[in-house]
């Protein structure tokens, strides 16, 4: 075991610094230049303006440049945001705790919907539950995040006035765990429904496959209780599949949960990024992807671990 989480973490590592180059390098071919603030004002001198480039060593090759990022990064500092001045760290932690708390809302609002409705399509196969939950999913998948945010928005906020239009907290008024809730409610479910129609069908056809096993017919065969037999021998041995599809999708909802923080405003992680690269300023724009890339590797590595819990048949010696 200590031998293959050491290949892992070995291989995560070439495959971040491989992220950064790339992100880097295309980082740098897009059009446009940090400078544009400083240049769209006319009251600043062509002399500033060089100054300034000198000074966020924007004056050197891009490799130059990418090494010496990599550099500062080694050394725990990823550097000072272009628009703000402010440093990147500093920024990144200030927008993650919003991000981290909508994304596990909404993977905990995917879970709650699709286990049930997987494991009874499941149960009823080609019957009523099955014929619906398949509708459903189909719907869930197919109805872009931006248009139910605005279904959400239109429905909850403008027409009944359940819910707050955006924001985390009550504007004006004490920052209660009751604002926060009521905020946070329709960003997580818009964005747990990106997961919902893809959990549904994962946790439907493993459960399909699982209750084919002989082990399942024998258990049924002792007269023991279907819900046990669904819970204890074929629930637990199906959620390989689900945990692989949530282990590679929770680490890329925190950097793509852009188009829900900007409809509902947010104040995460895909709002900061979206301000960043309008703005081309580069060091917030790698400092989030170092942490979606670390993120990523992460998950990937604590998911082929949890297969082994789940199936004692894997091993990695």
């Amino acid at each position: 075991m200590s031998n293959y989480i050491l290949r892992r973490i070995g291989l995560a590592i070439v495959t971040f610094f491989g992220i950064t180059v790339l992100v880097f390098m295309i980082s740098s071919m897009a059009s446009g230049s940090p400078l544009e603030l400083l240049l769209s004002n006319q009251n600043i001198s062509p002399a500033e303006v060089e100054r300034q480039r000198i000074k966020l060593g924007l004056d050197q090759p891009v490799y130059i440049q990418y090494f010496s990022w990599l550099k500062n990064f080694l050394q725990g500092n990823l550097g000072e945001s272009y628009r703000t001045g402010q440093p990147v760290m500093k920024m990144i932690m200030d927008g993650l705790g919003p991000t981290l708390l909508l994304t596990l809302s909404a993977v905990i609002v995917a879970c709650l919907i699709s286990l049930p409705l997987g494991i009874q399509s499941a149960r009823f196969q080609n019957k009523g539950w099955d014929n619906g939950s398949s509708v459903f999913s189909f719907l869930a998948t197919s109805t872009p995040s931006f248009f139910l945010a605005l279904i959400f928005l239109y429905l909850f906020a403008v027409k009944l006035k359940w819910l707050p239009i955006g924001g985390m907290y009550d504007s004006g008024k004490p920052e209660t765990p009751a604002s926060l809730l009521r905020h946070l409610l329709m960003p997580a479910v818009v964005l747990g429904m990106q997961m919902v129609g893809s959990l549904i069908q994962y946790t439907r056809s493993s459960m399909l496959e699982v209750m084919r096993e002989d082990y399942v017919r024998t258990a049924r065969s002792k007269g023991l209780r279907e819900r046990v037999v669904i819970i204890k021998h074929v629930l637990r041995n199906s959620l390989i599949p689900v945990v692989t599809y949530l282990g590679m999708e929770i680490p890329l909802l925190i950097g793509g949960a852009v188009v829900t923080e900007q409809v509902f405003s947010w104040p995460g992680i895909g709002n900061l990024m979206i301000k960043s690269i309008d703005s081309r300023d580069y060091p917030v724009v790698m400092g989030i992807t170092v942490l979606v890339a670390v993120a990523v590797l992460i998950f990937n590595i604590l998911t082929d671990l949890i297969y082994g819990v789940l199936d004692p048949r894997i091993r990695y010696d």
